[in-house]
C-alpha cells in the first residue's frame, strides 16, 4: 500500500470580505446608528424629507432609502480606501471614515439634498446650503466612524 499526500489548493480563504462587501456591511453598521440618532433627534428627516428625495413618504420608506444610501456610500468608502491605502490599519481608517462623514455632510446633506429637494417640490426643503450647526454633522460624523473601522476589520 502507497500513501498519498494531497495538497489542497482550495484552501479556505478565512472571513475576510472582498472591499465592497465590507463597505456594504460598515455603511449599514454606520447607517443605523445614524438612523437612531436622526430619528431620535431630527423625526422629520427620517419621516419627511428623506422618503421625499424619491416621492416616498413615512418613516418606513425613510429608513428603506437611509439605509440603501448608507451601504452604497459604504462601499464608496471601501474603494476610497483600498486604492489610497487609508484602510491600511483599524485606527487610521476609522479616523478617515470620521472624515468622510463629515465630508458626506459638507456635501451631500448641506448641498445636493436641499437642491434634490427642492428640485422635487418638498415643502419643507432646508435652505441652501443647510450648514446649520449641529444639525445633522454629529450624526453623519457617527456614522462615519462605524464604516472606517469595519472596512478594514473584514475587508481584503
Amino acid at each position: 500500500m502507497s500513501q498519498e499526500t494531497r495538497t489542497d489548493t482550495t484552501a479556505a480563504t478565512g472571513t475576510r470580505l472582498a472591499d465592497w462587501q465590507a463597505g456594504v456591511v460598515g455603511g449599514l453598521a454606520g447607517g443605523a446608528a445614524m438612523g437612531v440618532l436622526i430619528t431620535m433627534l431630527m423625526p422629520p428627516v427620517i419621516e419627511m424629507a428623506i422618503p421625499a428625495l424619491y416621492g416616498l413618504q413615512g418613516g418606513l420608506a425613510g429608513w428603506i432609502v437611509h439605509m440603501a444610501h448608507s451601504a452604497i456610500l459604504g462601499v464608496v468608502f471601501a474603494a476610497i480606501a483600498a486604492t489610497t491605502g487609508i484602510g491600511n490599519g483599524i485606527g487610521r481608517s476609522t479616523i478617515a471614515g470620521l472624515v468622510y462623514g463629515v465630508v458626506l455632510w459638507a456635501v451631500l446633506a448641506a448641498l445636493v439634498m436641499p437642491i434634490w429637494l427642492q428640485t422635487v417640490g418638498f415643502a419643507g426643503a432646508p435652505p441652501l446650503p443647510n450648514f446649520a450647526l449641529p444639525g445633522s454633522l454629529p450624526a453623519h460624523a457617527v456614522y462615519g466612524v462605524p464604516v472606517g473601522a469595519i472596512v478594514p476589520l473584514l475587508g481584503n
